[in-house]
């Protein structure tokens, strides 16, 4: 085991910091900047409930909503699709947690924390794959956002609102919708991480009154749950439900993988261990739970209302007679969606974008870049098609960010035992620099647990006999795949090259003979 450096405190409690004066002789490195610094332990102060709040922040939102009803859109019925989303919630929840350990340990957020194992500059590979992949998700959340002031103006307003002229597909009010939804969370943003904080903890309890109201409007008027439980789906429990279980799991992994990857965002705030393990598993589960339940009955019951599968909160509830319903509802909704977008969303890829050019990207910079890139992604055609939003966007990115989990998984837990040289994180002359700041055995573990689970991607934009075909089968498993065949071959590489230095250190044994003669 290798011994703490000299200008690391280490804490009872195992959190480790810097010594003041070693953070400041990094303020000229170009690896450094105030966001990217470590927490200082006096000012990791977030408890359990900050994290369950988090955790209810981002996982009571429309798109949770979504992925959940969007099982029953592809034929499950209700019980298929909560076996489908616990199963995949409780699978994610093992890296999200290895993961966070090291943003507790040492106060660092995730590009940092990449850098013990990327390198300083191959850190910006796994930073930037997951910053575009948040600019995605930022541009869907704010797409169902804005949809939601839509339809909740189109009710207060009347149809000269719901039916103005068209503009690129869409009616000019619902593009000024998602503006000013856009324009809301850049306000939000710009204030910086705490206000980040402070909008999660005062909005986390109000977040579910708004997918109550929709279900319990649905249960009335649809005579309770036995219409909506006797439902069978059109799958069966046959090949057919199989031949969609793989990858609608896999898509619920994917869902949080990007949150497997950047906890340590958030952890590095934590006060303890204990405090942010016993939040998050308190609050990933129940809360997805809880949102599952209530998307899988709500569509369910809107099947059996209106004879179609309307995935989508927003134009489920503008089906409903009630204006107060309809707009108390998506009230909350549009709290839960800017909840969530803010810390799922901007959190990372901020941090992300500062990593890659430390002394010219704030926060508030990385998060108008975010903003920026989550248009032109074009978020509307991602979102429109649920084969699409599952099986395509899901499921790729899905199977990237399993191989770089895999690799700081093994990288932290097996090679590096938990130990880090946190003063080497910010600084080209530690041992983090490897080669030119590039360390070859991440990038070629990530690179080919990448080609294993995506490189047979078929459907949607893809073709249907699969990018290279031989490896269509494993798409279906895409982050598992890419998860294990990145660990491995990481793993091994790395084992390897230490055997080699380790035996290159060792002195050469003499002869005694040799030397007496």
């Amino acid at each position: 085991m290798a011994p703490t450096p000299a200008d690391q405190r280490v804490h009872d409690d195992g959190r480790v910091e810097l010594d003041p004066g070693d953070v400041g002789s990094l303020e000229g490195s170009r690896f450094f900047n105030d966001e990217l610094a470590p927490v200082p332990v006096a000012k990791r102060t977030w408890t359990t409930y900050n994290y369950f709040a988090l955790w209810m922040g981002m996982a009571h939102n429309i798109p949770s909503y979504a992925l959940a009803a969007s099982l029953i859109a592809l034929g499950m019925n209700w019980v298929q699709a909560l076996i489908t989303i616990t199963i995949g919630n409780l699978v994610v929840l093992a890296p999200m947690l290895l993961n966070s350990h090291a943003g507790t340990k040492y106060g660092i957020p995730f590009p940092v924390f990449a850098r013990a194992f990327y390198g300083m500059r191959g850190a910006n590979l796994a930073a930037l794959l997951r910053a575009f992949i948040a600019c995605g998700w930022f541009g869907i959340q704010t797409w169902v956002g804005g949809e939601a002031i839509y339809v909740i103006l189109g009710r207060l307003l009347g149809s000269w609102w719901r039916d103005a002229p068209e503009i690129a597909g869409q009616h000019w009010t619902l593009w000024l919708s998602f503006v000013v939804f856009w324009i809301g969370q850049m306000l939000i943003i710009w204030r910086g991480m705490e206000a980040v904080r402070r909008f999660e903890n005062w909005t986390a309890p109000l977040v579910s009154v708004g997918f109550l109201i929709l279900l319990g409007y649905v249960l009335v008027k649809a005579g309770g749950l036995g219409p909506i439980l006797s439902d069978g789906g059109k799958l069966g429990w046959g090949p057919d439900f199989w031949k969609v279980f793989a990858p609608s799991l896999m898509a619920m992994i994917a869902f949080w993988s990007t949150l497997s990857l950047n906890m340590p965002d958030f952890t590095r705030f934590g006060g303890s261990q204990r405090k942010q393990v016993r939040g998050q598993i308190l609050g990933l589960p129940t809360t997805m739970t809880f949102i599952a339940i209530v998307a899988i009955l709500t569509t369910s019951g809107g099947h059996v209302l209106y004879g179609e599968d309307i995935w989508d909160p927003a134009q489920l509830a503008d089906k409903f007679t009630s204006p107060v319903v309809v707009v108390v509802a998506l009230v909350a909704l549009v709290l839960a969606t800017i909840s969530a977008n803010l810390a799922a969303n901007v959190v990372s890829p901020s941090y992300d974008f500062s990593n890659a050019f430390p002394k010219r990207i704030t926060f508030a910079v990385g998060g108008g870049i975010t903003g920026v890139i989550g248009i032109l992604i074009q978020p509307w055609r991602l979102y429109s098609d649920p084969n699409i939003y599952i099986f395509a966007w899901l499921g790729f990115y899905g199977g990237l960010l399993g191989a770089v989990a895999g690799v700081l998984v093994a990288g932290y837990w097996v090679i590096a035992r938990t130990k880090l040289k946190l003063k080497d994180l910010y600084t080209p002359d530690g041992v983090y620099w490897f080669s030119g700041g590039w360390n070859w055995r991440a990038l070629v573990a990530t690179l080919v647990g990448a080609v294993l689970s995506v490189g047979g991607a078929y459907g949607g934009p893809f073709p249907d006999g699969g990018l290279i075909p031989f490896l269509k089968p494993l798409y279906d498993y895409n982050w598992v795949v890419g998860f294990v065949g990145a660990f491995v071959v990481f793993a091994a590489l790395s084992a390897s090259s230490n055997k080699e230095e380790a035996s290159e250190r060792r002195p050469s044994r003499i002869d005694p003979a040799a030397v007496d003669g």
